[in-house]
């Protein structure tokens, strides 16, 4: 039984991360090349059912997405407001150079956002988030109309909506 009381404590350590679901728990995505850090990178993949292979966090393996109101290289997000409480951010320290993972042949780079949410990490100039909906790595709760996993793999990713129990729903802006 003391196996199933660390499994709990680590699930539940897992859950006030990202239940944050504010600057606390996208900025502890961060790490990579030029962190001064030999942590994870920044991104890297999961294999996930349903979606393939798709981009993660490489510091918690939660799901990321893109929105498909953001233009990629225009060096903003359109989720602002409200939107980042249900779609956080995926930020690094100012000054860190976000690093890929191995099979990510995709431009990485960051936005500075104008909101005070940070230092946003960009996939192919597209800024990535998280979604508040999932709760542990292979969750992909968020895909939703408007919002999508990053595929990354030969499997693309679905583009349909994918609602849950776990409310939160999708946020246009």
């Amino acid at each position: 039984m003391p196996g199933a009381t660390a499994r709990g404590l680590v699930a539940a350590a897992a859950l006030l991360a990202i239940s944050g679901c504010g600057a606390s728990a996208a900025t502890s995505s961060g790490g990579g090349a030029g962190s001064g850090s030999t942590s994870s990178p920044t991104l890297a993949t999961m294999t996930i059912s349903g979606h393939g292979v798709v981009l993660v966090a490489g510091s918690n393996s939660m799901t990321v997405y893109q929105f498909a109101q953001d233009v990629a290289g225009s060096g903003t997000s359109a989720c602002t407001g409200s939107c980042i409480s249900t779609w956080p951010p995926l930020t690094v320290s100012a000054g860190t150079t976000p690093g890929a993972g191995a099979g990510i042949t995709g431009q990485v780079g960051t936005i500075t956002r104008t909101d005070g949410h940070g230092v946003q990490v960009t996939y192919n100039g597209k800024p990535l988030h998280f979604f508040s909906g999932d709760t542990k790595p292979g969750d992909a709760n968020g895909n939703y109309p408007g919002w999508s996993v990053v595929a990354t793999g030969s499997t693309p990713a679905s583009s349909s909506p994918s609602p849950t129990s776990a409310g939160g729903g999708y946020y246009g802006g």
